[in-house]
This record gives C-alpha cells, sequence and structure tokens, in this order.
C-alpha cells in the first residue's frame, strides 16, 4: 500500500505560478511511476503529467512549455510546477502513482488539491 499527501494549491492570477507537490509513503519502493491528473467541474479526469522510472516524461500537449514535473526519488516525492497559469488550468489536481509488484500493476490516488487561476 501507497499513502499520497498532496499540498501547494490556491488561488493565483493569470500568468502567475505554483508548485504542488505530493509525497508517498509505505511501500514506496515499488513506485515505478509519478504522475499528476486534473479534473476541471463537469470534466472528465485527465492526465497533466507523468514521469516513469527510467523512461521520459509525458505531458498534455495544453501545458507543455509551461508545466514541469519532477521527481525526489530519495524523497519519495513528485512536484508539479506550473507557470504562466491559464484560468482554463483551473481544476482538482490529483498526483497518482503507481506501483508494480510481482507483475501487477496498482494505483494509488491523492486526495487532491484545488487550483483556481483567476484575476
Amino acid at each position: 500500500q501507497v499513502q499520497l499527501v498532496e499540498s501547494g494549491g490556491g488561488l493565483v492570477q493569470p500568468g502567475g505560478s505554483l508548485r504542488l507537490s505530493c509525497a508517498a509513503s509505505g511501500s514506496t519502493f515499488s513506485i515505478y511511476a509519478m504522475g499528476w491528473h486534473r479534473q476541471a467541474p463537469g470534466n472528465q479526469r485527465e492526465l497533466v503529467a507523468v514521469s516513469v522510472s527510467g523512461s521520459s516524461t509525458t505531458y498534455a500537449d495544453s501545458v507543455k512549455g509551461r508545466f514541469t514535473i519532477s521527481r525526489d526519488n530519495a524523497k519519495n516525492t513528485t512536484y508539479l510546477q506550473m507557470n504562466s497559469l491559464k484560468p482554463e488550468d483551473t481544476a482538482v489536481y490529483y498526483c497518482r502513482m503507481t506501483t508494480l509488484v510481482l507483475g501487477k500493476v496498482n494505483h494509488y490516488w491523492g486526495q487532491g488539491t484545488q487550483v483556481t487561476v483567476s484575476s
């Protein structure tokens, strides 16, 4: 089992920046992917960015060049640096970590943190 705790959301003006953090505890040795998703009211949850161990990162087209995902494996933490924020980035952001144990994949979700971009 993996437990996730997110932090860093809030209200920011258009063009501003925020950094989200997601710290994992528990069976962290088995984590091989760390990522962020978001869900705006009335919309489905969508992938924002994901970092896979030993592989490249992937970003949604809508955030490329503005958002950066990073990870500190020693701290079992992933970060999402969000720059040049737009009102359409307003959503609840969820971190997700994926483990692989004996060939079985499990996904774990954070509790979600609200990001609101508004003047």
